[in-house]
């Protein structure tokens, strides 16, 4: 386990910039301690520092997940974010969009949010960014990306996507045995 490099870390946070913008400083600077990033066999794990110490002290072969695992870099350096992430993500996320009931069982098989599903967005949104997806009970979903701005979503057919998948909660069952 490792702190993350200046251009890793740089990925990270622009990744984490799409969905909760400024608001990075909170997750690092929070009233329960300061917590921290570190990369750990292509993970990148968020933490705080009393857990740092406390995991210094374990083996690097015996280590498994020292924190919450926020994404992983692929081969070619590029950052996934990982639905592990969602429950810090939520409170802080800038652009939010909701969904029906309906279409809340088809969002969490991995599908994109249709128009017809969509039941409020976020005003000013625009295309291509990160929203968090949440239920009409204001429950965290899962997150993706903007297909549509805020004023296309208003003229758009009612079977045209909104929101392109990216992770989502159903991910919890449906790949049980690879999440960390």
């Amino acid at each position: 386990m490792r702190p993350l490099t200046e251009a890793e870390t740089r990925v990270v946070f622009e990744k984490l910039g799409k969905y909760i913008g400024e608001n990075i400083q909170l997750l690092v600077e929070r009233p329960d301690g300061t917590y921290c990033f570190r990369l750990h066999r292509d993970r990148v794990y968020y933490l705080s520092e009393k857990l740092l110490k406390l995991a210094a002290s374990i083996p690097r072969e015996s280590l498994v997940a020292p924190g919450t695992c926020f994404g992983k870099f692929t081969k070619s350096q590029k950052f996934r974010l990982s639905v592990t992430a969602l429950d810090f993500l939520a409170p802080y996320a800038k652009y939010k969009v909701w969904v029906k009931p309906g279409s809340e069982q088809s969002f969490l098989y991995g599908n994109h949010v249709l128009k017809s599903g969509l039941g409020r967005i976020t005003e000013s949104t625009a295309q291509y960014q990160g929203v968090v997806v949440f239920s009409m009970a204001d429950i965290p979903l899962g997150f993706g990306v903007a297909a549509k701005s805020t004023q296309e979503c208003r003229k758009v057919d009612p079977l045209a996507i909104v929101v392109f998948h990216q992770a989502d909660v159903g991910e919890y069952v449906r790949n049980e045995d690879a999440l960390t």
